[in-house]
């Protein structure tokens, strides 16, 4: 490796890295795997290559440059690493505030990367300047833009419980929107770098603080519930209970064997949850804790069951669990 090339190499992909190496290390939850973030920067990658495929083949034949740098490329842009979010988000792998913004900021450090090795590989003799600007600005703008993404989106998914169109478009306009003025360099490159380090990083940890106290609310209220739940169905007093009566009602649109799989269903589904909120519990205090065989066994019984049950009987069991995405997110989260 040549000396020419070491300040591109540190400024170019370094920085990035680091704040996603930081991020991860601030979840104290530890509620993304290594695996996981490896994976969603890849799929980063992977998107930059195709963003580069239809910039370069695509819109440059066909539109000014200036009209692709400043509008075209960053909603092309945008989207393409909002896509891995979405995918993420609909299939029940993020959970919290604080995953999604880890998700996304993985999504745009595999995105920045592959676009600062291209630029190093087109543009050798470029001084240190602009690897300041690329690394500590135009990188850092990649992941922070979709961390704002997958942040609001979540929030949205909360509230309304759902995960539709309607839930992704005001991060995906705001993305687009933040990535098209920094495109517009309205101020000096520098600056621009400047204002980008000044205000993501509180921004990142304003996320992670209202985040990880809206996960420690989640667990308290959870584990009482779940503890609550199971003990009205171990001791026989659930026939008294909301759930109870509702599982009565059941009998005479189902086969007796039907509605006692779907009172087993709804026993391992609460253990399973009450496994995976004390497994964050330990991890929060520091323990190293992995799932057991135990669990393991519990999940394939518990697959078992949702096919034995089927679509309707999965429909009828919901209004007896919390099937938000948190519930959804922590039993992928024992699969995993």
């Amino acid at each position: 490796m040549s000396a020419d090339f070491i300040p591109p190499l540190l400024l170019g992909l370094i920085p990035v890295l680091a704040f996603l190496t930081v991020m991860v290390w601030m979840d104290s939850y530890k509620l993304v795997r290594l695996r996981t973030v490896l994976l969603v920067i890849v799929s980063g990658a992977a998107a930059a290559g195709m963003a580069w495929l239809i910039i370069t083949q695509i819109l440059v034949p066909a539109m000014d440059p200036t009209l692709i740098r400043r509008y075209a490329a960053p909603l092309l842009e945008e989207s393409l690493k909002a896509a891995i979010v979405v995918a993420l988000i609909r299939t029940n792998r993020v959970g919290f505030l604080v995953d999604a913004a880890i998700m996304g900021f993985a999504a745009g450090t595999g995105f920045a990367l592959v676009e600062n090795l291209n630029y190093m590989a087109e543009l050798k003799n470029a001084g240190v300047g602009l690897w300041i600007v690329r690394g500590l600005g135009t990188a850092i703008m990649h992941g922070g833009t979709t961390t704002i993404f997958a942040v609001t989106a979540k929030t949205l998914a909360d509230k309304r419980g759902q995960a539709g169109p309607g839930v992704f478009a005001p991060g995906l306009l705001l993305a687009a929107l933040l990535h098209s003025f920094f495109n517009h360099f309205f101020v000096a490159p520098m600056l621009q770098t400047a204002l980008i380090l000044l205000t993501l990083p509180p921004m990142v940890a304003l996320v992670f603080q209202r985040g990880e106290y809206s996960l420690r609310n989640w667990l308290d209220v959870g584990f009482d519930a779940d503890t609550k739940m199971l003990a009205m169905i171990h001791t026989g007093r659930l026939s008294d209970s909301p759930v109870g009566l509702y599982l009565a009602t059941l009998k005479d649109k189902f086969r007796g064997e039907i509605v006692a799989d779907l009172l087993c269903y709804l026993r391992l589904h609460t253990e399973l949850s009450l496994r995976a909120k004390g497994l964050l519990m330990m991890r929060e205090s520091g323990f190293q804790v992995h799932v057991d065989q135990d669990v393991r066994e519990k999940l394939d019984e518990l697959a078992y069951l949702e096919r034995s049950i089927g679509r309707t009987g999965r429909l009828a069991v919901m209004p007896m669990l919390q099937k938000t995405g948190k519930e959804l997110w922590q039993i992928y989260m024992l699969k995993e």
